[in-house]
């Protein structure tokens, strides 16, 4: 580890710490929101609803993509800075090759298995008539460049539990900026419609995975991709999978509450999803300010867990204050520009009210999700496998009997407010597994629940 990294994981000042491991991951991740909105806005400007719906309908199949990147990545970087902590540096090597390879190789089996059932996953995703030509073509090209996908998820992570909180910010920006000219060429000068912005998307995640293995590779002190450091022994794989198990498991019911929501919302007309899919989008940019918040401490939480307790308890406190913060910034700023945020990509009267009405009701749980992801990311971090998992299953298991509950009473009110009544109840069960275990993290660590 070079001395400036180890500087900030030891010796500075929590805040600057903090700062220095959160705000590149949050603009990073903010550079992604920002993509994504102006993907939509790209393709708002062909005043195609079938095509903004088959982009909200495939966002499950985006989400089931990045759990097998995270299955590998988060596994491995919350290992890894425990490992650098414990200053085991070969182990390092050993983890980091081992990412790199097991990441394509999911990779490549999701693409044997997904490309032959293509119209069954289109199928699955819930496309109407209208959409599922563009959802088809959406698809077919996501899975065919899932390898890469996988891959980038997997190395922003391991780059990101070194300390290289710039290296992995510039990875994500690079992506982001690839995407967006891309996505311009194929939309507006070549008319490629939704076949463009798929190959787009895959593209800009190639050329990202590529500067993250040139920095593993020539400019890391520990981290490896050399094939003769790969090793999938017992700790590894215990160390990987009892953290990377429970992200897995967690995205894919992302995706899946993101899959019967849609399914759900298709009852009330293509004009009900669309506006999820703006709203959607729109409040990723401030949820993902603050998982780049709850992210981007985890490297330090980690590493303070094995090489110093005190500290990893103070960076948890300033991470709260800044949870709060935030949330109550973005919340009234969503709540005094709504209907403008939503003008931008349509004109039609009801999408607007509707994406409207959507996101003012999930912006009321910004600063649980907030907690929630400050909760999974201690679990992580501390190597909680069993906390980790059910924070994992706990929101889902929730949010599908209540979708169905709140559907039947009231509607597509109902359906849209189930969000809230879920993101509640996960924060109350992280917050009481925290407490429970203040005493094996810490034994002072009761202040911070209390």
């Amino acid at each position: 580890m070079d001395a400036e990294n180890l500087h900030y994981f030891e010796k500075a000042p929590v805040a600057k710490a903090v700062a220095h491991f959160a705000v590149p991951m949050m603009l990073g991740m903010s550079m992604s929101v920002v993509y994504a909105i102006l993907n939509a806005y790209f393709l708002g400007t062909l005043g195609n609803t079938a095509m903004l719906t088959a982009l909200a309908l495939t966002l499950p199949l985006f989400a089931a993509i990045m759990a097998l990147g995270n299955l590998i990545g988060i596994g491995s970087s919350a290992f890894i800075s425990r490992l650098l902590g414990e200053k085991r540096y070969d182990d390092v090597k050993h983890v980091s090759s081992f990412a790199f390879y097991s990441s394509l190789v999911l990779g490549l089996i999701l693409m044997a298995v997904g490309l032959p059932l293509i119209d069954s996953i289109v199928h699955g995703l819930g496309a109407t008539p209208d959409s599922f030509g563009y959802t088809k073509d959406y698809v077919t090209i996501m899975i065919t460049g899932s390898p890469f996908i996988v891959l980038f998820f997997t190395l922003e992570n391991i780059v990101r539990s070194e300390g290289a909180a710039m290296t992995s910010m510039i990875g994500m920006i690079l992506s982001v900026v690839v995407n967006i000219i891309l996505d311009a060429l194929v939309i507006f000068v070549f008319h490629w419609g939704v076949i463009g912005v798929a190959s787009a998307t895959v593209i800009a995640n190639l050329a990202a995975s590529v500067f993250y293995a040139f920095h593993i590779g020539y400019k890391s002190p520990f981290l490896t991709i050399s094939i003769k450091w790969f090793k999938a022994s017992k700790e590894i794989l215990s160390n990987v999978f009892k953290i990377g198990v429970p992200v897995f498991i967690m995205s894919i019911f992302l995706g899946a509450m993101s899959l019967i929501f849609n399914r759900f919302l298709v009852e009330y007309g293509e004009q009900a999803v669309a506006a999820f899919g703006i709203s959607s989008r729109l409040l990723q940019f401030p949820e993902v300010i603050l998982m780049g918040l709850c992210e981007g401490v985890v490297p330090l939480i980690a590493f303070s867990f094995t090489a110093n307790k005190l500290r990893m308890k103070h960076t948890i406190q300033f991470t709260i204050k800044g949870i709060i913060t935030l949330a109550v910034l973005f919340g009234v700023i969503v709540y005094l520009v709504s209907d403008h945020l939503i003008g931008l990509f349509t004109n039609d009267p009801q999408l607007i009210e509707m994406g409207s009405y959507i996101l003012h009701v999930t912006f009321l749980s910004l600063f649980i999700t907030g907690m929630t992801a400050l909760f999974t990311g201690i679990f992580q971090a501390t190597a909680q496998g069993t906390a980790a998992f059910i924070m994992s299953i706990i929101q889902g298991i929730t949010l599908i009997p209540v979708f169905f509950i709140a559907n039947r009473m009231n509607g597509f009110h109902g359906v849209v407010w189930s969000l809230v009544i879920a993101d509640a109840v996960t924060f109350l069960v992280g917050a009481t597994m925290l407490y429970i275990l203040r005493n094996k993290l810490q034994p002072d660590l009761e202040s911070l629940v209390q």
